[in-house]
């Protein structure tokens, strides 16, 4: 698939999954429901693999880097998002996830000794302060309280985590592995750990039967996991992670434009600004082939 596609694809199913998570929120735990996303996902990718004849089973010596990828990809990135969205506005959080293009760059460095572009930093830079710009009127109010340090330190965790995570998918897709059965295997350790979080935290094992919470659990587990995921590491593979991060500048203004559809969302100049600035950076973040 071209890159410009899967670039597109992710973008617009991810962009929108920010609006399906506000209702997971209610009387399952977080734990629970990345549980149940994950798992799900797995089981998706697990039949896909079966009915098209793909050998569903993997070296043994290959699970210590497929679990690692579970638990950071798909387990603790999540969890510590969740946590930090009960303390923080959306605005701080989008600033913060855009953190993971630089630490991409970063542990690509110390990891694989990969030279960082300054082109890359650049559009890095330049689409940070986009999104600062597209949530100014949201920074400006942001008190400096107790709630705004704890939710802030969450989300920084949840991002460096987000970012080695893709340094495992690195290594998993560099080995003779379809990427469905690398995401099918490491979505179900997620799921599983995740799951093993909830019972440690003492959480209820319950399930929401409402539509709202079905519905948007079967989008973020097929469309936003197994669908994205499956693209978001073909991208790596192509691109790079950190071109393949630039993605997560973009998420906000695809969330805003439906929010804006449905009338909840009125656009501002700091925002169109703020969106022109990202737009401008990841056309410098792409490759120009």
């Amino acid at each position: 698939m071209p890159i410009p596609i899967l670039y597109l694809l992710i973008i617009l199913i991810w962009g929108s999954s920010w609006i399906a998570i506000t209702y997971q929120y209610g009387i399952v735990s977080e734990e629970l429901s990345v549980a149940y996303r994950f798992f799900i996902a797995s089981m998706a990718l697990f039949a896909y693999a079966f009915f098209k004849g793909d050998k569903l089973q993997i070296k043994l010596s290959y699970y210590p880097m497929i679990f690692l990828m579970g638990s950071t990809m798909f387990c603790f990135n999540y969890l510590f998002t969740y946590y930090g969205m009960n303390y923080v506005v959306s605005g701080l959080a989008a600033v913060l996830f855009s953190l993971i293009v630089i630490f991409n760059a970063l542990f690509e460095r110390l990891f694989f000794a990969k030279k960082i572009e300054r082109r890359i930093l650049v559009a890095a830079i330049i689409g940070i302060i986009g999104i600062v710009f597209l949530f100014w009127p949201e920074l400006k109010n942001l008190q400096k309280s107790n709630q705004s340090i704890i939710g802030g330190l969450w989300l920084f965790a949840a991002v460096i985590i987000a970012s080695l995570g893709n340094m495992t998918a690195i290594i998993n897709t560099n080995k003779d592995l379809s990427i469905v059965i690398i995401n099918a295997h490491a979505m179900l350790c997620g799921s599983i750990l995740s799951f093993m979080i909830g019972l440690a935290f003492k959480r209820p094992i319950i399930f929401e039967f409402t539509p709202s919470y079905i519905i948007s659990l079967l989008y973020l587990s097929i469309a936003a996991s197994a669908i994205t995921f499956g693209c978001y590491l073909m991208l790596i593979k192509k691109i790079g992670s950190t071109r393949t991060a630039y993605i997560t500048l973009l998420f906000p203004v695809v969330a805003l434009v439906i929010s804006t559809l449905i009338g909840e969302y009125q656009w501002t100049i700091y925002a169109i600004f703020g969106v022109l600035l990202i737009l401008a950076g990841t056309y410098l973040a792409l490759p120009k082939k």
